[in-house]
């Protein structure tokens, strides 16, 4: 069983993936089993297999304990880990050749608090995990926007253990995708988008940041090598267009294959 856990900033389009990458990998005849880990979802673009909320709400423990709306998905989250055996049996009743985990908006409760990243390491016991970390295309038309999400992107890594595929979604919301075709829209993009130049192995980190404003060059030279010896240049897609999910799945797959757990 591979199991896919999709994170990404708020508004980065975790649920319309989950949504839209079931539906291109049901095509190949694999099954999917869709969860839902948010708590304090209201309207998803799915209906999932097994559901956080039906074991916490998080509404309601804003109600019963007079929590705002940040403090009761913090309180859920901790909550949820009461019931992971209940919802680790119930995606393991499903039996399914994928499970795409389909995770909280605010990436800091997953990700930056101590309940998170135990939660999803127990869910992933016993198979071949990956997290797909999504970056909404239009955040990163700087670069140091690009610098910013990476960083973000490198410490979800190290927190959550697992190992990362990188996705940059809404590339349709950026270049004209009327002539797609792979090589096209990998230049549109290099020329688009600053996080592929930051990545690429072609050009040397100094040229790639000049004419940029950065607090101290020579950090920031360095952490563009970081980057490039630890991150591949994400794969573009539109969850919305169901565009370059065959390359992600293939991404994927490549990953997944090497997991080792622990």
């Amino acid at each position: 069983m591979n199991m896919l856990f999709i994170a990404g900033p708020a508004g980065s389009g975790k649920s319309l993936l989950t949504s839209t990458l079931s539906t291109w990998i049901e095509r190949f005849e694999y099954s999917v089993c869709k969860v839902n880990l948010d708590p304090a979802s209201e309207l998803l673009p799915y209906v999932p297999d097994v559901d956080a909320k039906r074991y916490v709400n998080a509404r309601d423990l804003m109600i019963k304990r007079g929590l705002g709306p940040n403090g009761a998905l913090l309180a859920s989250m901790d909550e949820l880990l009461n019931y992971v055996v209940d919802i680790k049996t119930e995606i393991e009743d499903c039996r399914a050749d994928y499970v795409l985990v389909d995770l909280p908006g605010q990436l800091e409760v997953i990700a930056f608090r101590l309940p998170g990243p135990r939660l999803l390491q127990e869910l992933a016991e016993g198979s071949k995990a990956a997290v797909i970390f999504l970056i909404d295309a239009r955040l990163v038309s700087k670069m140091y926007s690009a610098y910013a999400l990476l960083l973000l992107a490198l410490s979800t890594t190290y927190r959550l253990n697992l190992p990362m595929v990188l996705a940059v979604n809404k590339v349709d919301l950026v270049v004209d995708l009327t002539t797609y075709s792979n090589k096209k829209l990998y230049e549109k993009l290099y020329e688009a988008l600053p996080i592929y130049r930051l990545l690429s192995e072609y050009g040397e980190c100094p040229s790639v940041i000049t004419g940029e404003s950065f607090l101290d060059v020579s950090v920031s030279v360095q952490l563009c090598e970081i980057f490039r010896q630890f991150i591949k240049p994400p794969t573009p897609i539109s969850a919305r267009e169901a565009i370059g999910l065959d390359d992600l799945i293939t991404e994927i797959e490549n990953v997944v294959a090497t997991y080792k757990e622990g």
